[in-house]
């Protein structure tokens, strides 16, 4: 029984949603709940058919759709980040797709049973990663940074891409006998690139420009650069088919690293949409399988699956990455890990049953398959990946660094000198300008809210294991520590002693909902500012047997305090009142001192 159209839309968007909210309650990613989801209401129940939905308007709205989701990706996408892998994934996603491409049409050929032109479109597609799947993943394996950031990256690359190679080769396949097919397919990627770096490049720094000078209001900012987004898609496909993809993805890329202020404000609004989208989407195109075309699917399809997760993803990257700067743990873990997500899906949607209306019957299969695939490959990852990744010795097993909240004069200070002394740091702080400094001495930063999901989502907490709440705000320090002691550890998050004005607060928040104090009871937000403003400074010292702890204090001004210590393996331990500190011979001790020239006034 179909429902009305009305109420059918409510239903994509109820079960999308409803399966983003079951997946979160289980701590589960949420693709395999989707696609169930789907199939219940659309092939199974029928109460929703997507072709007689929307009609024609199906194919450019999944477009749409694909172009805000590629553009979010890409927003995240910071140049300084992916310096330190750059060379793997440039091999991920250059000749690793060449050779996903080639090895999936040979296997969807062979044991799926298709012809070649079919299964040539069928490889193009599959050589997405979706970042929307491989995300949550990441995150429920603790991978150490190098590992994640090669899935990570090749994922944002790798979408537009495979969305290009799709529409080609079905462009090329329409042209299929002709002497003019290889040009014009030459031909089409030539303009693909152009326009993307032309109106993608171009158009994301002429609307950076105009949010960076304020010449948007800020409740236009972020519907306006939707807007954008969607104009720079639709005018880029009108030089070449899909050419949008890429350049709404180069335009997220330009304008992540332009530095603009109000980039939280942006990403929160597009993280928003994004869920929206991905929901929606996933539920509309699995309803719009045909169950007679699933039910045909047999023993061949089943052994493409199977090859397109053991045999062609494998293959592939571990013969793109010979002699690349990965190690082989690195390599063998990447190339067992290769969930597909919404873009792999939304251009089966629409190149399938394109290819099948222009006369290529077995094209049908290509939207079954695909589910497939996306359906076994989170299957399979989501149960193996945590093991996987304990075997190859790649999860983030220590958890030595610090995470330090609130970018001020010394926290930067702070953070730069635990760098020196190799202790992996990252700052956060709400907002984007107070952390200026810290990216210009090199220290990781973090912009956005941390106590909102958007910002707990972004935050990655891979190698950390400690949190110092040094904001100015005592209760907002203290719900911090409270968020994050179920990830740290209750021992291993800390906040400076409440100041002056919250002193008298402080009894609102018992200790369980507090974080430990920091150095010591005096040590106050406000304390600190004033010593960063007299010129006070950290300083390192090793202790040895012949200078001892008892010889540093001797030697130390009276007034200087010791904040931490590093360990000779690493770890971190900060003084506190409930944890004094207790130096051994080869600890590294940080204290906070007063300047040269103020030491005779002692």
């Amino acid at each position: 029984m179909e429902l009305p159209p009305e109420l059918a839309i409510i239903l994509v968007v109820v079960l999308g949603l409803s399966a983003q909210w079951v997946a979160w309650r289980l701590n589960q990613p949420a693709l395999v709940l989707m696609i169930l989801a789907g199939l219940l209401a659309g092939p199974v129940l029928g109460l929703i058919d997507p072709d007689r939905l929307l009609g024609p308007l199906l194919t450019p709205i999944v477009g749409l759709a694909v172009a805000v989701i590629l553009f979010e990706d890409a927003f995240s996408f910071q140049l300084h980040e992916v310096r330190h892998t750059a060379r793997g994934v440039l091999r991920l996603v250059s000749l690793g797709v060449a050779l996903t491409w080639g090895l999936a049409a040979v296997a969807a050929h062979f044991l799926a049973g298709l012809t070649w032109p079919v299964a040539a479109a069928l490889g193009a597609i599959l050589v997405t990663t979706g970042p929307t799947v491989v995300g949550p993943l990441l995150r429920q394996a603790r991978l150490q940074m190098r590992p994640a950031s090669f899935l990570k990256w090749e994922g944002i690359i790798n979408d537009p891409i495979g969305a290009l190679l799709a529409i080609l080769t079905f462009e090329y396949l329409l042209l299929f006998g002709d002497d003019s097919a290889v040009l014009v397919l030459a031909e089409g990627m030539a303009l693909a690139v152009g326009t993307a770096a032309v109106l993608g490049g171009g158009g994301g720094y002429l609307l950076g420009r105009v949010l960076a000078r304020g010449w948007m209001p800020e409740f236009l900012k972020a519907p306006g650069m939707l807007g954008a987004v969607l104009l720079v898609y639709a005018v880029a496909n009108l030089f070449q088919e899909e050419a949008g993809l890429l350049a709404t993805t180069v335009m997220g890329v330009v304008m992540a690293n332009m530095g603009l202020a109000s980039t939280l404000e942006l990403r929160r609004f597009k993280g928003q949409v994004v869920v929206f989208l991905v929901s929606g989407l996933f539920v509309l195109l699995t309803a719009n399988l045909d169950l007679e075309t699933l039910r045909l699917l047999g023993v061949g399809d089943a052994l493409f699956v199977a090859a397109m997760i053991l045999g062609v993803r494998p293959a592939a990257v571990l013969l793109a990455t010979i002699r690349a700067p990965m190690t082989w743990r690195e390599r063998l873990f990447v190339a067992f890990v290769g969930p597909r997500g919404i873009v792999t899906a939304a251009m089966a949607g629409i190149v399938g049953p394109a290819l099948a209306g222009a006369g290529y019957e077995d094209a049908r299969q290509i939207l079954p398959l695909v589910f497939t695939v996306i359906l076994a490959a989170a299957l399979f990852h989501g149960f193996t990946i945590n093991w996987l990744a304990r075997r190859l010795d790649l999860v983030a097993s220590r958890r030595d660094g610090v995470l330090i909240v609130g970018a001020t004069g010394w926290t930067v200070r702070l953070a730069t000198l635990l760098q020196e002394l190799e202790v992996p740091v990252l700052l956060a702080d709400s907002s984007w300008s107070r952390l200026r400094p810290a990216r210009m001495a090199g220290v990781p930063t973090q912009s956005g809210e941390l106590l909102s999901d958007l910002g707990q989502q972004r935050l990655d907490l891979t190698g950390m294991g400690y949190l110092l709440a040094a904001t100015d705000n005592d209760a907002y320090n203290a719900l911090l520590c409270t968020q994050l002691s179920p990830d740290l550890g209750r021992g291993n998050v800390f906040q400076l002693a409440p100041g002056r004005d919250a002193a008298s607060d402080a009894q609102a928040f018992s200790l369980p909902f507090r974080g430990q104090i920091a150095f010591s009871e005096e040590t106050t937000h406000e304390r600190m500012m004033e010593r960063h403003y007299l010129g006070w400074t950290f300083q390192k010292t090793r202790l040895t047997e012949e200078f001892t702890y008892e010889d540093f204090l001797e030697g130390c001004p009276i007034s200087a305090e010791v904040l931490l210590l590093v360990r000779e393996d690493g770890r971190v331990v900060f003084h506190s009142p409930e944890q004094p500190l207790e130096p051994a011979t080869g600890d590294t001790l940080v204290c906070y001192r007063p300047a040269s020239r103020d030491l005779a006034g002692e």
